[in-house]
């Protein structure tokens, strides 16, 4: 998500564009949501023959944060499988990577049938110790052999002359996801499906049939409904309080070709850093990714990424002009694993996918594979492993940790602001001012000229803070994001920012 940054990804694609819901359909399936868990249902669903519309908030479809991925394509665990396996058992490890990997498989499956030139290259994932030295490493060599999971260990050598032990996973993969997305959008369109963008929903309530309700008083009737927007939206949802946003940073820098080792890597550390290369024209382009926090609970952002190009160049000397940085935002499970299937606040027939936990590409792409399924009341072994209401007794203290974090932002309410008076704030900079009993997001832009709103969060009433990387205000609560004028640019809240009383 960015306001000054511009991801590697960002493209003009006229095909993901769509015009507004202005009437009211009925359909087979309502998949709310167009990024890349929303559209690989939508396109299975078309495949057998479902009516599907499709509705997105964005003016395009995969411009929210498909579009700030950096587009890793793993079935190796991002929280690893020494974690998982000893939260979820080892027959669950050994389904997650079998479903992950499977999703790069039906990744490349739609490319091959769908004949899509979206640098799609099937490479190895590659797992290397950080500063916290060997110790994850070789754990997950033990659970990792004791689950029979294939990889194998060697040395990684970077251009800056490191040499590192490592493990090596076979059968990962990359691609281009706004490429890939785009023509995964026309084939929708040529079956039949319905895509409408500016169209912001505000309720779901389930039944037969189940009714969605947009902002703008339109409605979609369909047999089922699935929500794949993210994060779920609607305020009061028991998933707020078992999923956590988290903010990650990315840049894209030149290399010359053929400088790159190649493969996926990623290393240990907490956070952990992670890198491929992205095929370019004349040169290549090295994609780092890292220095991950809770979203709105840090205030360095620039100071983030000119730490994550200091980590670059000393493994990657070649890299040269950074041409992108931005940051995106993953949704972490208190287990490691993403919430896929029956939505269990809503009625019947409404399903959801939320908390790719770091994969999204795989998380998202499977999840269109069990949705599909479960829409259809066909039986999938998968359902149980990414139930929305598991519960994880082995990761209670982990689910107990994000929600008093989460319970502690609200505390600022009763705190001061960030700067006592408007006159304080820099030029292109916001602030938190407290103004007797309410509390004040105030930006002021180059010129002087002061946006004043209210600093409550629209979705559930937790004060946003201000991002100085992105120029937004974020919620610190649920991960919300707002831009410096009030507009919501990530939900769950579906409201822009109200002005302050007296100012709108």
């Amino acid at each position: 998500m960015n306001t000054y940054t511009s991801s590697i990804w960002t493209t003009a694609e006229a095909v993901r564009s769509a015009t507004p819901l202005e009437h009211n359909p009925a359909c087979d399936v309502c998949v709310v949501g167009g990024g890349i868990a929303g559209l690989t249902t939508a396109y299975l669903l078309l495949k057998e023959g479902k009516r599907v519309v499709v509705l997105d908030a964005k003016p395009a479809v995969a411009s929210g944060e498909t579009e700030f991925t950096t587009a890793h394509l793993a079935w190796y665990n991002d929280d690893s499988f020494t974690h998982l396996a000893s939260v979820r058992g080892d027959d669950v490890a050994r389904a997650a990577a079998a479903s992950h990997r499977g999703a790069i498989d039906l990744i490349e499956q739609i490319v091959r049938d769908e004949k899509i030139d979206c640098d799609f290259e099937r490479v190895e994932g590659v797992l290397f110790p950080g500063a916290d030295g060997p110790g994850e490493l070789n754990d997950e060599e033990k659970t990792m052999t004791r689950l029979g999971l294939e990889f194998r260990r060697d040395r990684l050598a970077f251009p800056g002359g490191q040499t590192v032990d490592a493990l090596r996973f076979p059968a990962h993969g990359r691609f281009h996801p706004i490429k890939y997305l785009a023509k995964l959008t026309a084939a929708i369109r040529d079956r039949g499906g319905v895509i409408h963008t500016n169209t912001v929903v505000e309720k779901v309530r389930g039944g037969d049939p189940c009714k969605v309700t947009t902002t703008h008083g339109h409605s979609v009737s369909a047999a089922a409904v699935v929500v794949a927007t993210n994060n779920p939206f609607e305020a009061g949802t028991p998933m707020h309080n078992k999923v956590a946003a988290y903010t990650t940073y990315a840049l894209a820098a030149e290399i010359p070709k053929g400088a790159y080792p190649g493969g996926l890597l990623w290393d240990t550390e907490d956070p952990y850093h992670y890198v491929r290369v992205q095929p370019g024209g004349t040169h290549d382009y090295l994609v780092v990714g890292g220095e991950d926090h809770k979203t709105g609970q840090a205030d360095d952002q620039p100071q983030r990424w000119d730490r994550l190009l200091a980590w670059t160049k000393e493994r990657f000397p070649q890299a040269g002009a950074v041409k992108h940085h931005w940051s995106g935002q993953v949704f972490e499970t208190p287990d490691g694993l993403g919430f896929i299937g029956l939505a269990p606040w809503n009625g019947p027939n409404v399903f959801m996918v939320t908390g790719d936990s770091g994969m999204g590409m795989t998380h998202g792409t499977l999840a269109g594979r069990l949705l599909a399924d479960l829409v259809q009341g066909r039986p999938n072994e998968l359902a149980a492993v990414y139930s929305p209401s598991r519960l994880v007794p082995a990761a209670l203290k982990t689910l107990l940790g994000e929600n008093l974090n989460m319970a502690a932002q609200f505390t600022d309410w009763l705190t001061g602001g960030d700067v006592k008076r408007a006159e304080d704030i820099p030029p292109g900079h916001g602030a938190v001012i407290r103004s007797g009993l309410t509390k004040l997001a105030v930006y002021k832009d180059e010129k002087g000229v002061l946006t004043t709103l209210s600093a409550v969060c629209p979705h559930m009433g937790c004060i946003v803070r201000w991002n100085p990387g992105e120029t937004t205000w974020d919620c610190p609560c649920h991960g919300s994001r707002f831009k410096a004028d009030g507009t919501c640019v990530h939900g769950p809240a579906t409201y822009n920012m109200k002005p302050a009383e007296g100012k709108g």
